[in-house]
């Protein structure tokens, strides 16, 4: 599967990590990306510090692989990505 360079396969995961100006900008993206995530009712493991987001996508239902459900939720967080780039 290809990523967008933001995304990494590691573990039967897709990773990423996503900086940010400040922790305001840092959370407004997770409540973008939340809010789409739960359109498509795939649900990321996520962190956040300050102004750094870390997520890991897999799919439960799928012995926790990576699925297309991963890739496109990726592809939808890389869009909300770019509006703070």
């Amino acid at each position: 599967m290809k990523h967008s360079k933001n995304w990494k396969e590691e573990n039967d995961q897709l990773i990423a990590e996503f900086m940010f100006k400040d922790f305001n900008e840092a959370f407004s993206f997770m409540t973008a990306a939340a809010l789409e995530a739960e359109k498509m009712d795939h649900h990321p493991y996520w962190g956040n510090v300050y102004n750094k987001v870390w997520i890991k996508l897999s799919t439960h239902s799928a012995g926790n692989k990576i699925t297309a459900k991963d890739t496109k939720l990726a592809e939808v967080i890389d869009t909300i990505f770019k509006r703070y780039a």
